[in-house]
């Protein structure tokens, strides 16, 4: 399906599906969000799971984290709409931190 980003706003894009509470955690039947491939890979980098339902379960609270903020701002001003390569930035242990 094609649309606009609701992270970054670029418009006719492929969107995915993003359950804001994620699946394994309950989310199953709660809000989702339509985001591009890049921006849904950035928040699987940057976060786990856990930290994404405690912490960002819904798009403001998303566009308010300072670093997605950074890759929103650069998504913004790339012209490429095909794969980029995302750099898992996310510790090895992000699922014992919280």
């Amino acid at each position: 399906m094609k649309g606009t980003c609701e992270l970054c706003d670029r418009g006719e894009i492929e969107l995915t599906i993003h359950h804001l509470t994620p699946r394994e955690l309950g989310g199953s039947l709660l809000p989702i969000a339509y985001l591009c491939k890049p921006c849904h890979k950035q928040i699987h980098a940057l976060y786990s799971n856990r930290e994404l339902a405690i912490r960002l379960y819904n798009v403001v609270l998303l566009k308010d984290d300072e670093a997605l903020k950074k890759y929103v701002k650069w998504i913004k001003n790339n012209r490429l709409l095909g794969q980029l390569r995302l750099k898992n930035q996310k510790p090895n242990n992000a699922k014992a931190h919280l």
